[in-house]
Parts: C-alpha cells; sequence; structure tokens
C-alpha cells in the first residue's frame, strides 16, 4: 500500500491548485477573471488575423469579466459573489481573456497594479502568448514577481507542428521554449496550457507533449479537454470533416496516464474545461465538470496510480 500523496491533504493524487494555495497562503484563495481589453497578435493582423481555430470571439476569456465594464467593477461584481462563499478570502487577479503582455508596457502597469493595490489581492496570473513578450515586459514582470505572487501562464497546447498549424496557433515550439528559459532565468513562474482531443491527435501524441514538458522548468500546468464552440473555425472544420471526439473515458484514460509522466511538484491548475452549454458543440459530456473530476479520481484509485509514477528514478 503506498503512502498518501506528497502534495495532497485529502483524496487526490495529484497536485492541485486547492492544495498548492492553501499550502502557500494558509487561506482560501480565489482567481479573479478580468477581460482588460487586450488584443491577440494572431488577431490584429502582427502574425495572423483569424486567431486560433478553437477561439471564441472574446479570446480565451469567456469566464472573465465583462469587457464593457471597467476592471474596478470586474474585480468587484466577482470578488462580492465569492466572498459570500469565502468571507476570509484572498484573491489572485487574472487577467484571461486574448493576451494580456501585448500592450505598451504603461498600459500594462496601469492595469495589473490597479488589481495589485485592491484589498486582499496576493498575485497575478497573466495568459499570454510566447510570442508576445519583450524584453522591456519581461524586465517588468520580474520587478513585479518579487513583490507579489506572480504566475505568467503560456499557451502552447500541443508539441506538434502539424496540429499547431492546423489550429493557426502561429508561434513555433522553438519561441515557447525561448520564453519558459528567459522567463525561468528570471524566477518567474510559469504555467503551460495545453490541449486534449486537437484534431487527428493520437493518444502517443498527448503523452509526448506532458513528456517534453516535465522536461521543461515549469512550475504548473492546465490540461484542456479541446471544446468545439459554436461560430469558431473548429465548428466549421468539425462539421466539414466530422473528426473524431474524445469520449469520457478515453480523455479521462489520457489523462491519468499523463500526471503519471509529471514531475510531482508540478502543480495541476486545471484538468479539464468547462464550456457554457449554450455555445458548446461537442462534448456533451464536458458541461458536468466535477463529474468528470471524479471520474479522474476514481480511475487513479482503481489503477492505483499517482502523478509521477512513471518518470524514471
Amino acid at each position: 500500500m503506498k503512502n498518501l500523496f506528497k502534495y495532497s491533504d485529502s483524496n487526490k493524487r495529484y497536485h492541485t491548485l486547492d492544495y498548492f494555495y492553501k499550502h502557500k497562503f494558509n487561506s482560501k484563495i480565489f482567481k479573479v477573471s478580468l477581460n482588460a481589453g487586450f488584443t491577440c497578435p494572431n488577431r490584429d493582423g502582427k502574425v495572423g488575423t483569424k486567431g486560433c481555430i478553437y477561439c471564441s470571439s472574446l479570446g480565451s476569456g469567456d469566464y472573465a469579466g465583462n469587457v464593457n465594464d471597467n476592471l474596478l467593477k470586474q474585480f468587484d461584481d466577482i470578488k462580492e459573489i465569492m466572498s459570500k462563499k469565502w468571507p476570509n478570502s484572498k484573491y489572485i487577479g487574472y487577467f484571461q481573456a486574448n493576451t494580456n503582455t501585448y500592450a505598451p508596457l504603461n498600459i500594462l502597469k496601469e492595469k495589473y497594479e490597479l488589481i495589485l493595490k485592491q484589498d486582499n489581492v496576493v498575485g497575478l496570473s497573466i495568459a499570454t502568448r510566447p510570442d508576445a513578450i519583450t524584453d522591456e515586459c519581461v524586465d517588468y514582470l520580474e520587478e513585479l514577481s518579487k513583490k507579489t505572487y506572480l504566475t505568467v501562464e503560456l499557451g502552447l497546447q500541443t508539441i506538434h507542428e502539424k496540429t499547431s498549424l492546423l489550429i493557426n496557433r502561429c508561434h513555433t515550439l522553438e519561441s515557447f521554449y525561448y520564453m519558459v528559459e528567459k522567463l525561468r532565468s528570471r524566477n518567474i513562474n510559469v504555467v503551460v496550457h495545453i490541449i486534449n482531443g486537437l484534431p487527428y491527435e493520437t493518444r502517443e501524441m498527448m503523452i509526448e507533449t506532458i513528456k517534453y514538458l516535465n522536461n521543461l522548468d515549469i512550475q504548473g500546468i492546465k490540461i484542456h479537454m479541446l471544446h468545439i464552440l459554436k461560430n469558431t473555425e473548429l465548428a466549421n472544420l468539425y462539421k466539414k470533416e466530422q473528426f473524431h471526439v474524445l469520449s469520457k473515458e478515453e480523455y479521462v484514460d489520457i489523462v491519468c496516464e499523463q500526471l503519471e509522466y509529471l514531475r510531482p511538484e508540478i502543480v495541476i491548475n486545471r484538468i479539464t474545461g468547462d464550456p457554457k452549454a449554450s455555445d458548446l458543440v461537442e462534448p456533451e459530456w464536458l458541461i458536468k465538470k466535477f463529474g468528470v473530476l471524479n471520474e479522474i479520481d476514481k480511475a487513479m484509485v482503481k489503477k492505483d496510480i499517482y502523478q509521477g509514477d512513471k518518470i524514471k528514478q
């Protein structure tokens, strides 16, 4: 019988973000998702105009605040909801929608520091692309990381060039690797986003992406299941080609193996997506987020596996 997983004080067999926050801050932490009105170099013509084929018009900010509201109203509205459930909680400002380092430095400073000034804010998470962080921005992020808990979230999705071209990422694996190295050289925390179930990728390809990331100096990962949203290029592709969409059982099985190939200290920031039912084409099973989480927990118990089991010692 194995001992309880090192980074867990519950039944979880992987390193959850909730566990990490609890032990780092000794408090309940909520991420407040914000839409700061940024655009994306893959939309404004710098590297592309159509964006990634799975992105909605909100630029992966479907759960962020209302872009028509100023940042403080967005923050306060979400904080008010959270504080009713957890009155003594603390907050991390999550700049989520579009590319949140893609603006002049003075604009970035204004928006980031506005949120940092709010009561009980203990840090920032900044979602961006590896090709959209200038050297000047890296210098500033290094300064910020010394003052607050800072995480930079880099979208990668896959290491496979053929898939990357298909989904119109418009950046290279090399640029991603370079940015991870640059951020880590400044001791800035890095979380990487990947997507399982991208069109025509095999299970082996998804595992290869995880193995690659496990060899990098990253602090966290977000694992998403591909969801096909209405009015996207991905929805058009699916209607035309009917590519295979992972079943819940396939997804759970793949995630369990992926976790075995990740170092135990890597924090699993997300392990499934939760799209809005009104926007979703496929897969319908993804709507029941907690059901998916429970299936992953049950499968890990049944297999008697833990995060990191398959890493060679």
